[in-house]
């Protein structure tokens, strides 16, 4: 089983945790999105699998009513002794003078335990094209001001998601990897740092890019046809999504990954964040991985361009 002091989650036992946390009435605006998401969808029943992570991503949807949402959510588990983490150059909450893109998110921790926090999104607006802007709505709580932050292909995770047995709902994982690719055309200069990498900075690309790896690997390994099956519902999001850009997002999907198999330092990092992240329970190399990669494109993005 995993050890609680080590920042090591049973997906299934969160996933519970969170739902009925949110007030019921709120739930329906919630997709889970991230590694909780992920690691829902492939371990839930297999109690012995953890995963490693320190943020819960619930986004709000429609965008319409998210900040009426977001808000209720928030007062409910302040009211209910969950506080708000203040850790971070953004973490104290702001006031009416603050400017919106100087507000901290809502990130909130629950009582009684320190291993993981919840972290309040927002889908984009249903006029967003996918483009990696930023975008606040200012939430106003009893606790102070903060923003609800939605950009890029978050809306994704909008397209046809699951739901749990407790009324919220979670991406899947094929709309997760398709935003991570559409973030990322190119491995960028951008890092980042946590302390499940260690000292050093990972490149978010890699991160993101090597999150697409292993939701392919899972998925193969339950389904061996799951590549079509991607192909075919990344084709479907694409034209209800962004119906006017279809042929543009097609063309840059799989440039990013392509990159990351040019450079083998760019892919061993995202290897290794893969095996301490999404598939640290499992003995996955470079070679599985990278075996994936060619299957992803050849089974998934190339038909989409043909």
């Amino acid at each position: 089983m995993p050890n609680p002091d080590n920042n090591e989650l049973t997906p299934a036992q969160v996933m519970e945790q969170v739902a009925q946390a949110i007030p019921e009435a709120c739930r329906s605006n919630v997709i889970i999105i991230g590694s909780l998401a992920a690691g829902y969808h492939f371990f839930s029943n297999d109690r012995s699998k953890a995963i490693r992570t320190k943020d819960v991503d619930a986004m709000f949807s429609p965008h319409a009513t998210a900040a009426g949402a977001a808000r209720e959510v928030t007062e409910t588990l302040l009211a209910a002794n969950w506080t708000v983490r203040r850790e971070g150059e953004f973490g104290e909450p702001g006031g009416a003078n603050t400017p919106d893109d100087k507000l901290p998110l809502v990130r909130l921790k629950p009582p009684q335990q320190a291993q993981w926090f919840l972290e309040l999104m927002s889908a984009p607006g249903a006029d967003s094209d996918g483009e990696l802007i930023k975008k606040h709505d200012r939430i106003e709580t009893q606790a102070g001001h903060f923003a609800l932050c939605s950009f890029g292909f978050l809306g994704l995770a909008e397209h046809v998601p699951l739901i749990t047995e407790w009324g919220v709902r979670y991406a899947r994982p094929e709309m997760m990897a398709l935003a991570n690719l559409l973030h990322h055309p190119t491995i960028g200069t951008a890092t980042m740092r946590g302390s499940f990498f260690g000292a050093t900075p990972v490149k978010r690309a890699n991160k993101d890019l090597g999150r697409v790896l292993a939701l392919a690997y899972l998925s193969l390994e339950r389904d061996r046809d799951a590549m079509e099956k991607w192909c075919e519902a990344w084709r479907d999001a694409l034209s209800a999504r962004y119906p006017l850009r279809v042929e543009d997002l097609t063309a840059r999907l799989g440039l990013g990954l392509v990159e990351l198999m040019g450079s083998r330092d760019d892919f061993n990092e995202a290897v290794r964040t893969c095996s301490l992240g999404l598939l640290r329970s499992m003995d996955v190399g470079a070679d599985a991985l990278e075996a994936t990669a060619r299957r992803l494109i050849a089974e998934a993005i190339e038909p989409l361009t043909e």
